[in-house]
């Protein structure tokens, strides 16, 4: 994006981009689409940016939902279950090197937002499921520890008692219903999208721990199927959601599930923009969002745990997470796009020889 835009078409400076690209860095949501919200905006307010979430997501959703008709309607078919076979677990071993990569990056020495990351890691497992509030706890922990401001000093630090009420807020906000209504999907969605934090991969355990768990609207399979077809697509992860929603509604769910992931990011772009030059920059608010970041790679972490322990089930599949994760590592360049297509290709010739 900064090559074409700012490089090549002088259409952005390059202070609005990097302005950009630290709102995004700070805000829940995947960071490019956030990013051209953002771009989108500086050119020509809430019309520009609409119309850059539009172009931005449109094309992988027409994806998704074309493979969710076809998933739906071949899904129980040999052929399509030898694809997923071999592309599932393969899937496992390149969230698992993106998890790593983040996880690098984000915690650095740093023993606070290692022990955050070992405790929500070690929570995701145990339970196989996601706390909202967890995410919020962990921002407020890390900015109480290494940013807080003067009235705190006094030793009388009431952050549990800050956390609490948001705690109960969040979870009075979470529908346990299991209908899956439209109203339902919407609500689900736009929390979910609400906390992705670090990477488009963070939203994984939230929808995991709802779609699977919670609602019961997906199996265990299904759902690793449809961070799979995420995978094979371009465009960001998240738009998995439309072919969960797909799955789960149709295409009135598909649509639901999208605009609701993407409504909170589309939201807390454009609301702050205008005051981010001003105030976005204090040192508070980013170290909020590493706390929070140092937890959503704990979850990332906790979930390819869950996630494999029901894609890895003999020999071939394992073998197929392993040589994802030695190429990832080490040969720089290769695509996951081209793993994902060549693991769909061996899944087809293996799968009928174990099976």
């Amino acid at each position: 994006m900064y090559r074409d835009l700012v490089e090549k078409r002088n259409w952005i400076s390059d202070s609005d981009y990097k302005d950009g690209l630290a709102l995004a860095q700070l805000a829940p949501g995947p960071l490019a689409a956030q990013l051209g919200f953002y771009l989108g905006y500086v050119q020509y307010g809430i019309i520009g940016s609409t119309m850059v979430g539009l172009a931005f997501v449109l094309p992988s959703f027409v994806m998704v939902v074309l493979l969710g008709w076809a998933y739906t309607l071949y899904g129980g078919l040999t052929w399509m279950q030898a694809v997923f076979y071999a592309v599932g677990s393969s899937v496992i071993g390149i969230v698992s090197f993106s998890a790593f990569k983040l996880t690098k990056k984000t915690n650095g020495n740093d023993r606070w937002l290692w022990a955050i990351f070992v405790f929500v890691a070690a929570y995701t497992v145990w339970t196989e499921s996601e706390a909202v509030f967890m995410f919020l706890g962990a921002g407020i922990l890390y900015w109480v520890v290494k940013s807080r401001p003067k009235w705190m000093n006094n030793g009388h630090i009431a952050s549990a008692g800050f956390v609490e009420p948001v705690r109960q807020a969040v979870e009075a906000a979470t529908v346990t219903s299991k209908p899956a209504s439209l109203w339902t999907i919407a609500l689900f969605f736009a929390k979910a999208g609400a906390f992705v934090f670090g990477s488009g991969l963070a939203i994984v355990p939230f929808l995991f721990s709802g779609v699977v768990k919670e609602h019961h609207w997906l199996t265990d399979q299904q759902f690793l199927d449809a961070v799979a077809v995420a995978m094979i697509t371009p465009g960001p992860v998240v738009i998995t959601t439309g072919f969960i929603g797909y799955l789960v509604s149709g295409f009135s769910g598909a649509s639901v599930a999208a605009a609701a992931t993407f409504l909170p990011a589309f939201l807390l772009t454009i609301i702050p923009a205008p005051l981010f030059k001003k105030y976005g920059k204090r040192p508070g608010i980013a170290t909020f969002v590493t706390g929070v970041t140092a937890a959503a790679t704990g979850a990332i972490t906790g979930a390819v745990i869950v996630l494999g322990k029901r894609s890895i089930i003999d020999i071939p599949t394992l073998l197929f997470s392993v040589v994802t994760l030695l190429l990832l590592w080490k040969v720089k360049k290769v695509s996951e796009h081209i793993i994902v297509i060549g693991a769909a290709v061996l899944g087809l010739i293996v799968y009928p020889i174990v099976h």
